[in-house]
């Protein structure tokens, strides 16, 4: 879903995005709350899977976000699906005014939190959570929705980019979506995949069992027009993401390891209109997939075909596109290999 549209844009949308045979709709976090925009895309549609991806976990009560989620999954009829990112420091710390500690700890935490809650709701009972960063053992029958055995735990989801996040996944979450930065095959092959298939395997779960969905920067248009258009805007995005050191492990690993602080130096001259210049368009092509749509199935199975189980594309544009939106929807949906057992 495009991040900016209005909440009252929000219900047309998630129908056009059902109606052209998307199977989900990922829902952003970044001006709004992913949550109230979820219940507005859960409530006017039928069959679409509805996921947060990413809604932050640790600006958040888990006990507030447990609520939400349950919510979500009973008024949806068990449509929705809770995705849990961290944000990186400076964001929570300086733009929430929550504290930062050490990311995969506390997120393991949050989700021993959320399975505590869940049980609670289930069996009207009281969860009990000793950690390091939460400590929830009060849930007097006036605050329990439960007891109430028919609604079933949404599935949680997490966004991450680090090995050590991808073993959180494979352990404990139904799946792991990937952020645009590092979508790039080397990424999910050298990192994302065998740490996804490491955590299953030390939590006694198959590797299989846990579904990888790449969110990958795509750069598409109804000709080849608009195809540059959207490379330019794609290029000033990047630039300005790749800025933030935890996004850097794409660029390390194609030997461009000082774009990050070129890029930070701009920021902090305030010569953002500089930023796109640094981005080559021989490094665009290597992070992304361009094409005009009736060209862009075949690249994005290519790409990501053997690797992963699902693929999340940009948010929808010109209504005048949208058969060709819905001819590659359709195109996407042709069966794929397995993705491949890597230890």
């Amino acid at each position: 879903m495009d991040p900016r549209l209005s909440l009252g844009e929000v219900a047309a949308y998630a129908r056009r995005v059902e109606a052209l045979g998307f199977d989900g709709l990922h829902v952003a976090e970044t001006i709004h709350d992913s949550l109230a925009v979820s219940l507005l895309a859960g409530e006017h549609t039928h069959r679409l899977t509805v996921r947060t991806a990413v809604a932050l976990a640790f600006v958040r009560s888990p006990t507030l976000t447990a609520y939400a989620a349950w919510d979500l999954s009973r008024s949806s009829g068990g449509r929705f699906e809770l995705g849990l990112g961290t944000q990186i420091r400076q964001n929570i710390e300086d733009r929430f005014g929550m504290p930062w500690t050490e990311p995969v700890a506390r997120m393991r935490e949050y989700l021993d939190a959320l399975a505590a809650l869940y049980d609670a709701f289930s069996t009207g009972g009281e969860p009990h959570v000793e950690g390091a960063s939460y400590r929830i053992s009060r849930l007097q029958p006036y605050f329990n929705p439960g007891p109430d055995e028919d609604t079933a735990p949404p599935p949680t989801w997490l966004g991450g980019v680090g090995r050590g996040m991808c073993e959180l996944a494979g352990e404990r979450a139904a799946g792991l979506v990937t952020h645009p930065t590092n979508s790039d095959p080397a990424h999910l092959t050298e990192t994302v995949r065998p740490a996804l298939a490491a955590g299953a395997r030390g939590a006694g779960r198959r590797p299989e069992d846990v579904r990888l969905v790449v969110a990958p920067t795509v750069m598409t248009g109804v000709d080849d027009g608009s195809v540059g258009e959207e490379r330019e805007r794609q290029r000033r995005l990047l630039a300005f993401l790749y800025s933030t050191p935890a996004y850097a492990p794409a660029l390390e690993r194609r030997g461009r390891d000082d774009l990050p602080g070129r890029l930070r130096a701009l920021i902090r001259a305030d010569e953002w209109h500089r930023l796109p210049t640094l981005l080559t368009d021989e490094l665009l092509d290597a992070l992304a997939v361009a094409g005009p749509y009736d060209e862009l199935g075949d690249r994005i199975v290519d790409r990501y075909g053997a690797l992963a189980d699902g693929v999340a594309l940009p948010p929808l544009g010109d209504p005048a596109a949208d058969d060709h939106v819905r001819a590659l929807v359709a195109d996407l949906h042709v069966p794929v290999a397995a993705p491949p057992d890597l230890d």
